[in-house]
Parts: C-alpha cells; sequence; structure tokens
C-alpha cells in the first residue's frame, strides 16, 4: 500500500461543483486533493443541457444564483476559457392563463434580487420571437441568462486547479471514508488513502452514500434525464427555450444544431449509468415540434442520458454537515445546479478558508432534514 497523501481538504466528487471547490480553494491558499471515480465532468455535469439561468429559480436559490450569474459573465479570465457562454436571454412560456400568473408571480420575485424580467402576452410574444408556435398564452423573458458548453466547463475548473496546484486523480474513486482522529481518511478503490483536515461531499447522485457515513439524512434518487442534438439548421431560436410546466428546454447553437431535453431515460441497477428511452424520445421530439414549428421535420441525431441526484424538495443539500464538524456537502442540485455550481465552489471555499460567506445559502443546508422544516421551504419552484 501506498504512502497517506496529507491535504488540507479532500474533495470526493469531480464534477463542476467539486472542480470549481478544488480551484476556489486553492487560490485561497490550501492543499486540495480532488478524487473522481470515472472522468471529470463524465456525469451530470457533462451530460447536462447547458442552461444558464436566474429565470424561475426557487427563490431560496436566488442568492447563489446571482452570484453565480457575475462569475459566469467572467468564466474567460476566471479559467481561461468562457465555456462557449452566451448570454442569448432565457424565455419561459405559459400555455395557459395560470400558468402566466405563475410568471407573474416570480417576476416579482425576480424584481425583489434585481433580476429583471420582461413578461409577454400572446401578441407580443409572437411579435419578438416570431419562430415560436401560435398557441402560446404568453411568456417571461430574463434577459442576460443564456446558456455554455457543459462539456468544457468542469474540465476547465479542473484544468486551472491543477495547474495551480491541487491534485486531481481520475478513474480512482474513494470506496470508504473514516475518522483518523481528528481527520478524514479517504480510501480509494487503488487502495491509496487519502487524509484531509476537511472533507467535502460533492458526490452528485452518489452524495447520499458519503453523508450517512455520519449519519446526515439525504432524501436523494438518482435520475436520468434524456437529451437531444439535432442536426445544424438555420440559426433562428434566438433565446433559451423552457416551459412553466419543465416538460421541454431547447436553444440552439450558433452553428445551427438544435439542443433540447425531456423526460428521462432509463437507469442501470446500480444506478451508475444511464440510456435514452425511446418512449421519450418520441414524446420530447414530438413536443418540441410543437412549440417551434420549424423542428417537425429536423433530424435528431443523437440522444443521451447522464446520472444526477434529485432531492425530495427540489433544492439542493449544500452547507456543513450538522453532525461532523469540517464536512461539508454539495449534491442533490436536482437538475439545475449548472449554473449555480460555479458560485458553490466560492462559497465553500469562503465557509472552509473564513468560516463564512456573505452569500446566504442557510435554507440550503442539510440541517433542515435533521428535524421540522422551514415554514419557508413550503415555497414551490417556479
Amino acid at each position: 500500500m501506498s504512502d497517506i497523501m496529507q491535504c488540507d481538504v479532500c474533495i470526493i466528487g469531480g464534477g463542476l461543483v467539486g472542480c470549481s471547490t478544488a480551484l476556489h480553494l486553492v487560490r485561497a491558499g490550501k492543499s486540495v486533493v480532488l478524487v473522481e471515480r470515472d472522468r471529470i465532468g463524465a456525469h451530470a455535469s457533462g451530460a447536462n443541457f447547458g442552461g444558464v439561468r436566474r429565470h424561475g429559480r426557487n427563490v431560496l436559490e436566488l442568492p447563489l444564483s446571482t452570484r453565480a450569474f457575475d462569475i459566469w459573465r467572467n468564466m474567460g479570465t476566471l479559467v481561461g476559457n468562457d465555456c462557449e457562454f452566451m448570454p442569448t436571454g432565457h424565455l419561459k412560456i405559459a400555455r395557459s392563463e395560470a400558468e402566466m400568473a405563475v410568471l407573474e408571480q416570480w417576476s416579482s420575485f425576480g424584481a425583489e434580487h434585481g433580476i429583471p424580467v420582461v413578461l409577454h402576452d400572446r401578441t407580443s410574444l409572437r411579435a419578438n420571437f416570431p419562430w415560436l408556435n401560435t398557441s402560446s398564452f404568453g411568456a417571461s423573458f430574463c434577459p442576460g441568462d443564456g446558456h455554455a458548453n457543459p462539456r468544457l466547463a468542469a474540465p476547465a475548473f479542473a484544468l486551472r486547479a491543477g495547474a495551480e496546484g491541487a491534485v486531481v486523480i481520475q478513474g480512482d474513486g474513494a470506496t470508504t471514508v473514516e475518522d483518523a482522529r481528528d481527520e478524514f481518511e479517504v480510501t480509494l478503490h487503488s487502495r491509496r488513502r487519502i487524509r484531509a483536515a476537511v472533507l467535502v461531499n460533492a458526490a452528485g447522485a452518489w452524495g447520499r452514500h458519503f453523508a450517512r457515513y455520519y449519519g446526515d439524512e439525504a432524501p436523494v434518487e438518482a435520475v436520468a434525464p434524456q437529451m437531444f442534438v439535432s442536426e445544424p439548421v438555420p440559426y433562428i431560436i434566438d433565446a433559451v427555450l423552457g416551459m412553466v410546466t419543465g416538460g421541454l428546454y431547447l436553444r440552439q447553437i450558433p452553428r445551427g444544431n438544435v439542443i433540447f431535453g425531456g423526460g428521462r431515460g432509463i437507469l442501470d441497477p446500480n444506478c451508475h449509468r444511464s440510456s435514452p428511452s425511446d418512449r421519450v424520445f418520441a414524446e420530447t421530439v414530438g413536443l418540441a415540434g410543437d412549440l417551434v414549428p420549424s423542428l417537425r421535420d429536423i433530424a435528431v441525431i443523437r440522444s443521451w442520458t447522464g446520472v444526477e441526484g434529485h432531492c425530495e424538495d427540489g433544492l439542493p443539500i449544500l452547507g456543513p454537515s450538522p453532525r461532523r464538524a469540517n464536512l461539508y456537502h454539495a449534491f442533490g442540485f436536482s437538475g439545475h445546479g449548472f449554473q449555480m455550481a460555479p458560485a458553490v465552489g466560492a462559497v465553500l471555499s469562503e465557509l472552509i478558508a473564513r468560516g463564512f460567506s456573505e452569500t446566504d445559502i442557510s435554507a440550503l443546508s442539510p440541517r433542515r432534514f435533521t428535524g421540522a422544516k422551514s415554514s419557508i421551504l413550503a415555497e414551490s419552484e417556479i
């Protein structure tokens, strides 16, 4: 057995959350070892839709999402790669009067957090977004939101973190975690061991496994969202498209390919891998053609899935463990963590290095599952 590797912080999970945390921690002067069972960004971080939105979020996520918005606008400076971020704006479609009322309510929440939203009735929607069908009731539009390439983001953070001193281990995940006096000892598949004063559990859909080592409740299940990409067609869809119901999300990149998603694929029995569903393929491609008529005869060239963790209340589990000092959880982002992940790393770094952060994540704390939930958590995500 090889010698034990010693560091200030060990991070389990090489998705965008873990890689962002590694970069911010090395810049805060901490020695860091990040371990990933597969490849950096191989799961939810690299297989997601790539939406970069504040629009329509649960109000409890807005402090974190707002901070992430500033990071995305300066991504090239931070990691040397803009990750193809495009601030096209985000358009959320209402197909009924009741859904439009939901958007109107959220516009008030957005205004309270400095997020501008433009409401469109049916006439305005047709005038400003002529590529949509004519049956939508209305929409809200959030300028500045947009999309990025998820295949680039986690590797960009990992490369920068490694260049600045972090140790990034791929293809050798954590098997066990135990206490070694006042430190954590993480054993990898290769039997290598890492000892650290601080442990960050950023293991995504598998974060619940590591939380249980210290008795932390984490009601997270693995799911497999399904994605699609089309052949290149003329560029006309100049905003990211979503629906109040969440049934479809869609964007077009400048070279013409349309990327969209909806529904869930099929998980294998151990939840480590997933595959597309033929039924979801037919339903989602049909819905895309209904919403954007020019896509009705488009050729879909690939469909894929990724494994991600969904928390029972739709909010991430983020913050210090209620039971073990120096253990931090950051998982269960429920299909909308890509935009927030760069800020998650910044906030965790501040909590670990300074003991506090000005960004309020208290409502996302793992403590909400140790007893009665705060009444504010009853607010639904819009």
